[in-house]
């Protein structure tokens, strides 16, 4: 199954991949054989800690490594439409939000960035300036205009 990603969400990934790999497996190895040497594992809090970190970062790197060999970068295509990798320039009530569709893997609200499988991002999709979209939310059904898609 694809995943789209931005160049920049692909690289970032990557890097992330790299530190794991490089980095935080090197020293996680590290505690756990400090903690192997300290004797008995059975009640051994640093190992079980350790061993529990260790499953999370290889978990992560088994992951990242998955997400990467399916990624399908973002080629953004002209046009007014609203596609995964446009940024969409909002009207709620209230003001004016700016977003990125982007795939599940690199959606950060924070950052502006909103998956195309959210509400908001399936609303949106081929949509175009001037559009006006309705979301439900817990807060009651929700209208955006878009003002302007790039």
């Amino acid at each position: 199954m694809k995943k789209f990603l931005t160049l920049e969400g692909l690289e970032k990934l990557k890097k992330e991949l790299e530190y794991l790999e490089k980095v935080k497996r090197k020293q996680v190895s590290e505690r756990l054989n400090e903690a192997i040497s300290q004797g008995d594992l059975r009640e051994n809090a640093g190992y079980d800690a350790a061993k529990e970190e260790q499953g999370f970062v290889e978990g992560r790197i088994k992951e990242l490594k998955e997400i990467i060999a399916q990624a399908e970068v973002i080629q953004k295509k002209q046009g007014d439409k609203v596609q995964i990798g446009s940024f969409v320039f909002l009207e709620p009530s209230g003001g004016q939000e700016k977003f990125q569709i982007v795939g599940p893997e690199e959606a950060d609200i924070l950052q502006g960035r909103i998956s195309l499988n959210s509400p908001l991002g399936k609303a949106l999709l081929n949509k175009k300036n001037g559009d006006v979209v309705k979301v439900s939310s817990p807060e009651g059904e929700k209208e955006y205009k878009i003002v302007k898609v790039q």
